[in-house]
């Protein structure tokens, strides 16, 4: 095998290396990289399902639940009782979590044009489609 096709080894360092500079921008406005996926999907989906928030970030329920009392006591989120199923809340973006979303988005789009900076249109839609296909070779509830 050649050391460029150490996939496993590249992705684990890139993640971590990409992850470190997202942390670094969320935390100057103290969020967490999840409140920023929360924030980004609530931006397009507002008053979601806590459910689907979950599913879409592939976060796992009891790890939702937190993350949204803590981004509600945060005044990012406000959590409303589902009009068809009383069991079920959904959130909804308060106008600082419209802002601090907005923001973000901002930032982000910095990072992600880095990320491509150097390659062509091609080849970035050929890593987007390897990436994209990862999930389905490693599906969320399914082992390897």
């Amino acid at each position: 095998m050649r050391a460029e096709h150490r996939l496993i080894f590249l992705l684990t360092v890139a993640y971590r290396r990409l992850q470190r500079a997202i942390d670094q921008e969320t935390a100057a406005h103290d969020l967490t990289s999840a409140q920023t996926g929360v924030l980004f999907f609530l931006g397009r989906n507002d008053g979601a399902l806590i459910g689907d928030v979950s599913q879409a970030l592939d976060i796992v329920p009891s790890a939702m639940t937190g993350l949204a009392d803590r981004m509600e006591r945060a005044g990012l989120v406000k959590r409303r009782r589902d009009g068809e199923d009383g069991r079920s809340q959904r959130l909804h973006l308060t106008a600082a979590g419209q802002e601090l979303g907005k923001r973000a988005a901002t930032r982000t789009r910095v990072i992600n044009n880095r990320l491509m900076d150097g390659f062509s249109e091609a080849e970035i839609d050929v890593v987007s489609r390897w990436l994209t296909s990862l999930q389905d070779k490693f599906p969320k509830d399914k082992g390897v």
